[in-house]
């Protein structure tokens, strides 16, 4: 696996994370694989492209969804064809400029490639409560507020 593929798995990170800040249910969903499935930051699964569509669809249209801002910190082949993406992010609710630190989550996503095309197998949003410890909260706000400030990292 080349460099290039590399970028074109945080292509589809980030065209994934673009198409939510875009409000666009479908362009999100057509980026995963017939069964690619999602985990949301709530621990809702959907499965394929028309079950995540019929998921967010109603999010989108139902709710003002806050803005993605993220930094990949790592890819890492997996085998022929198969990619580890790992990433932070935090969420910039409407009508506010800053990271809400209490929707910090880690995010990871597995990119396969099928028929020259790469396509997302899994996407998990978790949680980063850190619980009792603050102190890694506010490293993690520290870090997105920066890419915030200065740019998508």
């Amino acid at each position: 696996m080349d460099d290039a593929d590399l970028d074109k798995v945080r292509g589809l990170y980030e065209g994934l994370i673009d198409a939510w800040n875009q409000r666009d249910a479908r362009g999100m969903a057509d980026l995963f694989t017939q069964r690619g499935l999602q985990i949301g930051f709530d621990g809702s699964t959907a499965t394929g492209p028309d079950q995540i569509f019929g998921h967010l669809e109603p999010i989108f249209k139902d709710h003002a969804t806050a803005t993605y801002v993220t930094k990949v910190r790592g890819l890492r082949p997996l085998g022929p064809g198969v990619v580890l993406l790992t990433a932070i992010s935090g969420l910039v609710p409407p009508g506010r400029t800053d990271i809400a630190p209490a929707t910090n989550a880690h995010q990871t996503l597995v990119a396969v490639l099928e028929e020259g095309v790469w396509g997302i197998e899994l996407f998990q949003n978790t949680p980063a409560q850190f619980h009792g410890r603050p102190e890694l909260v506010n490293a993690m706000t520290a870090e997105l507020e920066q890419v915030l400030s200065g740019g998508r990292a």
